[in-house]
């Protein structure tokens, strides 16, 4: 008589692991939290204190200048640190400021310096708080449920980014900006108490296995550079990043004053844009599987670009502007979280567990260091050729962007390699 076919037990849903639960509740807030205060601060901006084009540009760059100022040293400076204390100080500062720059606003102080500092100290909060988070996950979860701990907080995002513009923008009818900053304020404190809950022990590294400063820097920048598939990637995410902050330093600007929409209006556009977010992170397991974990980078890149395009076509097309907004966020939102999932799940996969922080902190840098460039880039654009054509200039930078993962081996992959040794600095 044979014996019954080995059958191998389903995988446990993270839903069931009590610390990942935690963490993923201290995300939700924070991100509920975080979309709030991207609506109301450059509403603030523009209505309150007429900010011009340039003025926007340097707020722009400021919400994430700390990314090319102190984003390598980080990298090193997280993987010597336990990083749910990291997480929960991230988000003590980042409440603290908004506090303050509220204090500011309702006593009537409120300045555009005031806001570039505030976005300053949030910047480099977030530094912290975004390296150690990525860095945190696979330790927590296990490297079989990275894809699975990247989708539910993809998804965490995608739900924050739909529900908190249009919250915002209700609120907005009924109570000022700095009110609905303050509610972000508070949303920091209650993730940094679901943070602090977590119950599992990190393991750190022997104090004797450091080394100096420099070299560490240097070993988790050079892993990303000598990984050839990581680098077309890392390339493709910066230079997309540099355009999008184009963008993202005008669009409320041309929102409000090109196509007249009001505060509510736009929040409303913004929510319904981010439901593509939603759908994104439901379907990116999915997807993968499907068209393969190596071809959907390139493939959900590609759809970048007719998202970007939509946001100036808006002032041209023969339908209100809000349809067309709405159908561009869906289209990009839903590609950008395809492509984050599928990409951040594999530099997790590739990267030594102890290489983690420093890796993401060099690939942060890398990516999100030519955020303010944009920012600055946009600003000028703006003040020299107007919105729109600098939207335009957006779109265009944006298909440029795809051209190193779409150009690779990337397309003809469906899986992607695993761990990858570290390189000797020695």
């Amino acid at each position: 008589m044979s014996e019954p076919p080995q059958t191998t037990p389903p995988r446990r849903s993270l839903i069931h692991h009590a610390d990942f639960r935690r963490l993923w509740l201290g995300d939700g807030l924070g991100q509920l939290g975080a979309q709030l205060t991207g609506l109301a601060l450059p509403i603030l901006a523009v209505r309150h204190l007429n900010a011009t084009e340039g003025q926007m540009g340097l707020l722009t760059a400021a919400e994430t200048a700390a990314f090319l100022v102190i984003g390598l040293p980080v990298g090193a400076w997280v993987d010597r640190m336990r990083k749910r204390r990291v997480l929960i100080l991230a988000d003590l500062v980042r409440a603290l400021t908004l506090a303050a720059v509220v204090t500011l606003a309702v006593t009537g102080h409120a300045s555009m310096p005031a806001l570039y500092i505030g976005a300053l100290l949030i910047s480099a909060a977030s530094v912290f708080f975004d390296v150690s988070h990525q860095s945190y996950v696979p330790g927590l979860v296990g490297i079989d449920h990275i894809g699975e701990g990247n989708a539910k907080l993809q998804a965490t995002q995608s739900v924050a980014m739909v529900v908190g513009p249009a919250l915002g923008g209700a609120l907005l009818r009924v109570i000022s900006a700095p009110v609905v900053i303050a509610v972000n304020a508070v949303t920091y404190v209650l993730s940094a108490a679901a943070v602090g809950r977590i119950r599992a022990n990190e393991q750190l590294p022997p104090e004797h296995t450091r080394r100096p400063l420099r070299v560490e820097i240097a070993e988790g920048l050079s892993f990303v550079l000598t990984q050839p598939l990581l680098r077309r990637i890392v390339a493709c995410t910066g230079i997309a990043n540099l355009f999008s902050a184009v963008s993202n330093a005008l669009v409320v600007i041309y929102a409000l004053r090109e196509l007249g929409l009001d505060e509510a209006a736009y929040g409303t556009v913004l929510s319904a844009g981010a439901v593509g977010g939603l759908l994104g992170a439901a379907l990116s397991d999915r997807l993968a599987r499907w068209i393969g974990e190596g071809r959907i980078i390139p493939l959900s890149a590609l759809a970048f670009v007719p998202g970007m395009a939509l946001t100036p076509l808006a002032i041209a097309l023969p339908v209100p502007p809000q349809v067309t907004l709405i159908v561009g966020g869906v289209l990009f939102s839903f590609s950008v979280v395809v492509y984050n999932v599928a990409q951040v799940s594999f530099r997790q996969r590739l990267c030594p567990p102890e290489l983690l922080g420093r890796m993401n902190a060099s690939v942060r840098f890398l990516v999100w260091g030519a955020m303010p460039l944009g920012g600055l880039l946009g600003g000028w654009l703006g003040h020299a050729f107007g919105v729109v054509p600098a939207l335009w200039v957006a779109a265009a930078g944006t298909a440029v962007s795809v051209l190193p993962v779409l150009l690779s081996p990337l397309v003809g992959m469906r899986e992607l390699p695993g761990p990858a040794p570290v390189l000797d600095q020695n």
